[in-house]
C-alpha cells in the first residue's frame, strides 16, 4: 500500500497533504525517510516530524453562506466560485473566533460538499484535509440538513406514500439510496436530512415523486448550523467548534 495511502486510511492527513509532508521529508517509514510513491506493509510503523503537525494545525476551515450564482470549485461556465466571495471586508461582525485574517488563508481552499449554483446555505471551504474527509470521505456519516420550497405537479398535496418514498424507497442511478429524514417544515417546504450527498440529490429525488424544486437552502453540517451567517459573508470555525 502506498504510504500516502496508510497515512490517510490512519486518519493523520488528507492523501494532499500526507504527499507534501513526505516530500518535504518529514514521514519515516520503520525508521528511514519515505519518498513520494513509496509503498510498505500495511503495519509499517509511520512516524511523522512535529514540524508537519504545526503546519496542519495552522490551516482554517471557513463557513460561507453561499447565495444564488456562484459555483462550490472552480469557476464555471461564466459563473465565480465561492471563494471570490471571501476577503476581510466580507467577514460576518459576528464571527466569534480569534482568527486573524490572512491572505495565505484563501490558498488552497476546496468545498468540503458542494451546492449547485442555484442553491444556498452553508458551505465549507477548508484547507484541512483531516475536515474535508470528515464531511466527504467514503464512510462519512455526518447529518446534513436542508430546507427545500417545492411545488406538487399534481392537484392537491403530494400523497403520504410519496413522502414515504423520499424517506426511504429511492434509487439514483442504479443505487439504492441511504434512508433520509423528511419532514413538511411548512406548507410549501420540505425539511431534508441526509448522510450522503450526491449531485443534485435532493433536486433529483423530488422529480423522482412529481415536486419540482422552487428553492434549497443548506441550514445545518453535523453540529454547526448556518445561524445567522448573512448571505454572502462567511466566518472561521472556531478552535472549539466540531462538526
Amino acid at each position: 500500500m502506498r504510504v500516502s495511502k496508510l497515512i490517510t486510511e490512519r486518519g493523520l492527513a488528507s492523501r494532499r497533504e500526507a504527499d507534501d509532508w513526505i516530500d518535504a521529508g518529514w514521514v519515516l517509514v520503520d525508521g528511514q525517510p519515505a519518498v513520494l510513491g513509496q509503498r510498505a506493509a500495511p503495519d509499517a510503523v509511520i512516524t511523522v516530524d512535529p514540524r508537519a503537525r504545526e503546519e496542519q494545525a495552522r490551516r482554517v476551515t471557513i463557513l460561507l453562506h453561499k447565495p444564488i450564482g456562484y459555483v462550490s470549485g472552480q469557476a464555471e461556465d461564466g459563473h465565480p466560485p465561492s471563494v471570490s466571495l471571501l476577503s476581510a471586508e466580507t467577514r460576518w461582525e459576528g464571527d466569534r473566533s480569534r482568527e486573524r485574517f490572512h491572505p495565505g488563508h484563501l490558498r488552497r481552499l476546496a468545498p468540503a460538499g458542494r451546492l449547485d449554483i442555484d442553491s444556498t446555505g452553508l458551505l465549507v471551504l477548508t484547507q484541512d484535509g483531516r475536515v474535508a474527509k470528515a464531511l466527504i470521505g467514503d464512510d462519512s456519516d455526518v447529518e446534513k440538513e436542508y430546507l427545500v420550497r417545492v411545488a406538487y405537479r399534481a392537484p392537491g398535496r403530494l400523497p403520504d406514500d410519496q413522502l414515504e418514498r423520499l424517506r426511504h424507497g429511492l434509487e439514483l442511478d442504479g443505487v439504492k439510496l441511504r434512508p433520509a429524514r423528511v419532514s413538511w417544515a411548512n406548507e410549501d417546504q420540505l425539511r431534508f436530512v441526509l448522510r450522503e450527498g450526491r449531485k443534485r440529490q435532493i433536486r433529483r429525488m423530488c422529480d423522482l415523486v412529481g415536486l419540482d424544486v422552487l428553492g434549497l437552502r443548506r441550514v445545518r453540517i453535523g453540529r454547526i448550523p448556518l445561524g445567522q451567517l448573512p448571505s454572502g459573508q462567511w466566518r472561521y470555525l472556531s478552535e472549539h467548534e466540531r462538526f
